[in-house]
């Protein structure tokens, strides 16, 4: 909401500045979005009077206005405002002004005719968002006065953010309010009097929908003058609000909205027929709406309607074919409550979002009614004058919102606080807010007034007596027991290692839903009966996922689709499975996928497809701090894996993972055209880290050797380095394999591997028969264990 600072002062007499009223505010959970001028700076523009206009000789959309600027002399200036007249008093930047957009006002020379200085519009100053035309400041402005003191441009205007359950703040009375009751001031409100009736004339009206508008309050105001216009504070009340003055009676009835939070309508009572029903709207109804559309009404729609049909959508928007115009001499003021559940999602569902439906959709004072058509009356009646006849007002008490009695104890309030203000602070802030507070052995039984939708329950209260004590105020206490932080063992990596680990080689983290389709599940992991959910939130999120998988599968596909190459994901979630004793287990796992090239696209290395050994390999970086010579990729089958492509990981001979390329059956069946390589691995093993121990660094140099055996071909290298491991001694550094060759030479179903030994001392630099001796040992063991023979 936006107002300007000085007039909440017109309500409460605070003695707070600018910035303690900003603080004040928000501390009171309104939150002030900003604090501005009314315009931006400028400087050397003055309130000007216009006495002479002539057309331009060369330009016919131009004019040649004698300008008055109580300098005593008179200022030539070309103008190209349609509204340029004698008498008009306009601001006028005289030469060597500087305007909010940086330009400064220099003598010129227009199409041949020298112009000295400028006429400006609102908008060109900084002080509107639309003009048609210069700034008509009226004829009472003083010429040549500063402009920005006489329109107060410098004026504080504030913005305030609202939560939606506080509508009650969408009005000065309601900022009033909360103001005076975290100051103690008193609230100097216009307080509107009934104005007598001088006609008999009403206007019949009928709720037949009253569950939605339980009261609708009307008057008949005849004889208002057509050609009154909006006086020079109204208009710059509404401007400095946000709200563009049209015509009188049109800002009249925003005044009053902006002023007590009541919107309302004015109908011109010449082109209703009939009577006023509020009702819902029926099938294929038309209406012709302010904002020139013409939409459908549905079933669900309150619509105001006369007998000729709607004249109004309820809260949103007026008809044209009833709207108030500047031929208008009968008026019909209207002023209702609409209940918030009737309004929701109305205006959005015809394309639209008004003043009136922003705070019908979060609750209007239902007692507001006749007491805004008073407001009305009366300033109509000092502005266009008018008769007006009495108060047509419609209640249906048993709709009406209930306003509750709410129990407050005072145990409850200090056990949820922490602390609790005075028994006689405690009731004087609630009453205060204009509850009716009465003391109970307990604490207090507080009636809640009308205007206050959101008080429903204790806690409500609660928070009410923090909010006006202070967030500020609250004692700092500390706790009453020393906290303990649990030992972390050394030996226990964080998680976000492993995130880190996978996001420094490539690969980009996904959070996916832990509910996925069951048929994907099922093809997936067939062998496990996933949790069904007893309410879906959709077909395709039935179950609870036992894989990782199904949820980065999805995703791939969905990057794929949009022309992304080369995806590489990963995602640390639950897994939920079924456990022996018939519950469920959560486990933590680690899940990838990667498919299309390896590399990004460049001119050093060839492209090629990501394969498995490429995954392999980032998943054993992985397994780099934590041993890797603890894991194993044993060769198995998984029913969602490629059968000659896939691996069990195994820890300790344990299994904890899987890794391999999709199932051709599956890449058919989500429509890959390039098969994805994937892997899962229990994340609580990647965590388990052996603990650092100091290592020395050889002095001495290595030895290498060679060694080319040829073995059975099911024989794999991981195996047969194990197996060197085994039989070398202490002074083994490394063991690889350079080199795989089948072919000539080598029988068939065998295959010949090249393996490298680094030996070296820490203490003296191994001789010769110290490596032989080794590798003969290494020769015999693989001999033994594999029927591994030495290559010639």
């Amino acid at each position: 909401m936006r107002f300007p600072e000085s007039w909440l002062r017109e309500w409460v007499a605070t003695e707070l500045d600018t910035e303690a009223l900003s603080e004040r505010l928000t501390l009171l959970g309104l939150e002030v979005d900003s604090v501005e001028p009314v315009a931006p700076p400028f400087s050397g523009v003055v309130v000007g009077r216009i006495e002479a206009v002539e057309p331009h000789p060369e330009a016919d959309k131009l004019r040649v206005c004698r300008v008055e600027d109580g300098s005593g002399e008179t200022h030539q200036v070309v103008c190209g405002a349609p509204n340029a007249a004698v008498d008009l008093h306009a601001p006028f930047a005289r030469v060597g002004a500087v305007l909010p957009d940086g330009t400064k006002i220099r003598a010129a020379e227009l199409r041949g005719v020298e112009s000295s200085g400028m006429l400006c519009s609102a908008v060109e100053l900084g002080a509107g968002e639309a003009a048609d035309g210069l700034w008509d400041l009226g004829d009472d402005a003083p010429v040549g006065a500063d402009l920005r003191a006489h329109a107060e441009l410098d004026a504080s205007i504030f913005e305030i953010d609202l939560t939606p359950n506080r509508g009650d703040c969408l009005s000065l009375r309601g900022l009033a309010r909360e103001l005076a009751a975290a100051t103690g001031e008193s609230i100097s409100a216009p307080s509107p009097e009934p104005v007598p009736a001088e006609l008999e004339d009403r206007f019949p009206v009928t709720l037949s929908a009253p569950a939605a508008c339980p009261r609708y309050a009307g008057r008949v105001i005849r004889g208002v003058d057509p050609q009154a216009a909006s006086p020079r504070w109204l208009r710059r009340r509404l401007e400095q609000s946000g709200v563009r003055p049209i015509q009188p009676l049109v800002d009249i009835t925003n005044l009053v909205m902006l002023e007590l939070g009541q919107p309302m309508h004015a109908f011109d009572l010449a082109k209703l027929t009939g009577g006023i029903d509020v009702r819902m709207g029926r099938p294929d109804e038309d209406i012709d709406l302010l904002d020139e559309r013409r939409v459908t009404v549905d079933g669900e729609t309150l619509v105001i309607a006369d007998e000729r049909g709607p004249v109004a959508l309820a809260g949103i928007m007026g008809g044209s074919r009833t709207a108030v115009s500047e031929d208008t001499v009968d008026v019909f003021l209207e002023s209702a409550c609409f209940l918030p559940h009737a309004m929701a999602g109305r205006a959005r569902r015809y394309a639209t979002h008004t003043d009136s439906s922003h705070r019908f959709e979060r609750g209007v004072d239902p007692e507001l009614a006749p007491v805004a058509i008073e407001r009305a009356t009366a300033l109509i009646q000092s502005i266009c004058g008018g008769r007006a006849g009495p108060v047509e007002d419609r209640v249906d008490r048993e709709h009406l919102p209930q306003r509750p009695t709410i129990e407050l104890r005072a145990e409850r309030l200090r056990r949820l606080l922490g602390y609790a203000p005075e028994a006689d602070e405690v009731g004087a802030m609630l009453e205060r807010l204009g509850l009716t507070v009465e003391p109970t052995a307990a604490g207090w039984r507080a009636e809640v007034p009308s205007w206050r939708f959101d008080l429903a329950i204790e806690a409500d209260l609660i928070e009410e007596v923090a909010r006006l004590y202070g967030y500020n105020r609250a004692p700092r206490t500390h706790p009453r027991q020393a906290v303990r932080i649990a030992a972390q063992p050394e030996t226990r990596r964080a998680v976000d290692s492993v995130r880190d680990g996978l996001v420094e080689r490539g690969w980009h983290e996904a959070v996916t839903y832990s509910f996925v389709d069951a048929e994907i599940q099922g093809a997936i992991d067939p062998d496990t009966d996933a949790l069904a959910l007893a309410n879906p939130l959709s077909s395709d999120m039935g179950v609870m996922r036992t894989s990782i998988w199904p949820g980065l599968l999805q995703t791939a596909v969905h990057n794929l689709n949009r022309q992304q190459e080369r995806v590489r994901l990963f995602e640390i979630g639950k897994r939920f499975r079924p456990d022996s004793d018939g519950g469920l287990s959560q486990t933590d796992g680690v899940a990838g996928l990667a498919v299309g090239p390896w590399w990004p696209e460049q001119w050093s290395a060839p492209a090629r497809e990501v394969d498995f050994f490429d995954v392999k390999g980032d998943i054993e970086a992985l397994l780099a701090p934590v041993g890797h010579e603890r894991f194993r990729f044993v060769a198995a089958a998984h029913p969602a894996l490629h059968p000659g492509q896939s691996a069990r990981i195994e820890r300790d001979g344990l299994q904890v993972g899987w890794i391999g390329t999709l199932h051709p059956r599956l890449q058919e069946w989500f429509d890959l055209a390039r098969a994805p390589v994937l892997f899962e691995i229990d994340l609580d093993p990647l965590l388990d880290q052996p603990l650092a121990a100091f290592r020395p660094v050889s002095k001495y140099p290595g030895i290498r050797r060679d060694l080319a055996i040829i073995v059975d071909e099911q024989v794999t290298s991981e195996s047969v380095l194990a197996s060197v491991r085994e039989a070398a001694p202490a002074e083994l550094r490394n063991a690889f394999v350079f080199d795989v060759y089948r072919g000539k030479g080598i029988d068939s179903g065998r295959k010949s591997l090249a393996l490298g030994l680094i030996l070296q001392g820490l203490s003296r630099t191994l001789t010769d028969s110290e490596v032989d001796d080794a590798s003969n040992d290494v020769l015999a063991h693989l001999r033994s264990t594999h029927g591994a023979t030495l290559r010639e």
